[in-house]
């Protein structure tokens, strides 16, 4: 995948709201197979798409970039080996230890690409128009529907949804939105008004795990307000969530077709690189022990002298 490439797969992980890190090289040392430039895409089950480097790089950025995902911090690395730069690491800067056997280097930012929050707005109120006005200033993606027209397919796992029906038909509401499992479902009533909103579906049968995830009432409690306040204190109150992290990032579900089996890892005894525990990695056994390299030349150390490998890893 070229350049072009890798933005045409940026731009349709964005739409499908999936979360995904760019690698992008910013600077090199040769030999490598790398170029200053050359960019990849790694998804949040390590697939990677695009062009980063070889086998001593590749397994390593694909590590680091899932952890950039996780966290949402972007991070520099510097790959090498620990002799060639020394002390000279500037601050700031992540030193990757690989053991390459055309002895180049790179340097490789990882940046994570999260999707904008999903908003989903049940009503037609002042206040529900205020709710999405401020959503949408916040660049969040927002959707603003009646309750005749919100269905299945307004949200998911990843959404948050507000019902504010102001008394009508807030009870079939909640048990549609409840369904779609959103990260976050509140409802816009009095606090009185709530629970006989969940009482009332309880006895309809609804899952009391489902219900106790209703947030009713929805938003901050600051006392009485008008509707452009109420809009604010809701809008609060998720964007405190968001921070906290209580909305773990969710992947976007894959057809069960697509569906694809997580791949093992080992830990290359020599140099520390992480590599995928399959026949490529060049296996040798010892003691009853299966290793895995990430090239040749540190298999043959390892057969030179297999214990003081393991005692250093060990350690």
């Amino acid at each position: 995948m070229d350049g072009l490439g890798v933005l045409e797969r940026m731009g349709e992980l964005a739409r499908s709201g999936q979360a995904f890190a760019l690698a992008t090289v910013v600077w090199r040392q040769g030999p490598s197979s790398s170029k200053q430039g050359s960019r990849a895409i790694i998804t949040t089950d390590g697939e990677l798409h695009g062009w980063i480097g070889g086998a001593c790089a590749e397994p390593v950025v694909i590590r680091e970039a899932k952890q950039v995902i996780a966290d949402g911090h972007a991070r520099l690395l510097l790959l090498g080996s620990p002799d060639q730069f020394g002390t000279a690491v500037p601050e700031g800067m992540t030193l990757v230890p690989i053991s390459c056997q055309s002895e180049g280097a790179l340097e490789v930012y990882i940046e994570p690409v999260l999707p904008v929050p999903h908003l989903v707005i049940v009503g037609g109120s002042p206040m529900a128009h205020s709710l999405a006005a401020m959503a949408r200033a916040l660049g969040w993606c927002t959707d603003l529907c009646s309750p005749q027209d919100f269905t299945a397919g307004h949200a998911d796992e990843r959404s948050m949804v507000i019902v504010a029906t102001q008394g009508h038909a807030d009870e079939d509401m909640i048990e549609r939105a409840v369904a779609m499992r959103p990260a976050y479902l509140g409802l816009v009533a009095s606090r009185r008004r709530g629970e006989a909103v969940l009482g009332y579906l309880a006895e309809r049968g609804v899952p009391k795990d489902q219900l106790d995830k209703v947030h009713a009432p929805a938003g901050l409690d600051l006392g009485k307000t008008t509707h452009e306040e109420m809009a604010v204190a809701i809008l609060a109150e998720l964007v405190q969530l968001r921070a906290s992290g209580a909305f773990a990032q969710v992947p976007a579900p894959r057809r069960e077709a697509e569906a694809e089996p997580r791949l093992a890892e080992a830990v290359d005894p020599v140099c520390g690189m992480t590599v995928t525990a399959n026949p490529a990695a060049m296996p040798a056994e010892h003691d009853g022990t299966t290793y895995y390299f990430c090239c040749a030349g540190c298999r043959q150390k390892f057969s030179e002298n297999p214990d003081a490998y393991i005692k250093a890893v060990a350690r």
